[in-house]
């Protein structure tokens, strides 16, 4: 499955869409983080805890975006895009990926 910020694939044709497809993942973040990160924004330096949430959280969504493209018999996903809410009192994280489903042929 070819995932892509861009609108087309280089080398390839689109031959039909299926439509916005998305993968959302809403993570929460534990107290021992929320605390670490504390510490570190009132000394500096960066938050290994809240980074590897974050990655994890995004690799997820893209995995579930490429398998809901990959069900409706798509090649690839197009125009993918990344948001990020803090939710609650701050101690959700959702992220989600979009994009345009799409079959793709040699140009």
């Amino acid at each position: 499955m070819i995932v892509t910020t861009t609108q087309s694939v280089e080398g390839y044709r689109v031959t039909g869409y299926y439509g916005i497809v998305f993968g959302e993942v809403i993570t929460g973040i534990n107290f021992l983080k929320d605390f670490g990160a504390g510490i570190r924004n009132l000394v500096g330096g960066r938050s290994k805890g809240y980074e590897d949430e974050l990655l994890q959280a995004r690799t997820e969504a893209l995995a579930e975006l490429e398998q809901r493209a990959a069900e409706l018999g798509a090649h690839a996903v197009v125009g993918v895009d990344m948001d990020y809410e803090v939710l609650g009192q701050g101690n959700m994280l959702m992220v989600t990926a979009s994009g345009t489903a799409v079959t793709l042929a040699q140009a």
